[in-house]
């Protein structure tokens, strides 16, 4: 039978290859950073420039893997917790669409 030690050691290395561990890591990070500023955890209200300017932040972080600043980000900013359509984000922000991996903010 296996130690805690070990089944520790599995669930650790599972939720790390997964990018869940440091998603929740960077959400702690995020919460202990507001509570230290006396903020209410609550993020403010976001105009639709804003929601689209992080849209593309995020899309940016997700195309190099920066998946624990991209909690943050989407936890600070109050974004939607799915990201905007692509396609939709092309239009308003009248970038043409193609299908390459690149990120939007690189076009």
């Amino acid at each position: 039978m296996a130690s805690n030690g070990d089944l520790k050691g599995v669930l650790v290395e599972r939720l790390e290859n997964a990018g869940v561990l440091n998603e929740l890591r960077a959400r702690i990070r995020a919460e202990l950073l507001l509570a230290m500023d006396g903020k209410e955890s609550k993020p403010p209200a976001l105009s639709n420039e804003n929601l689209l300017i992080n849209e593309l932040i995020r899309d940016y972080f997700v195309f190099n893997r920066y998946h624990s600043s991209c909690s943050v980000l989407v936890a600070e900013a109050g974004q939607p917790r799915e990201p905007l359509d692509r396609d939709f984000l092309c239009r308003e922000l009248r970038i043409s669409p193609d299908q390459s991996a690149k990120p939007l903010c690189g076009r």
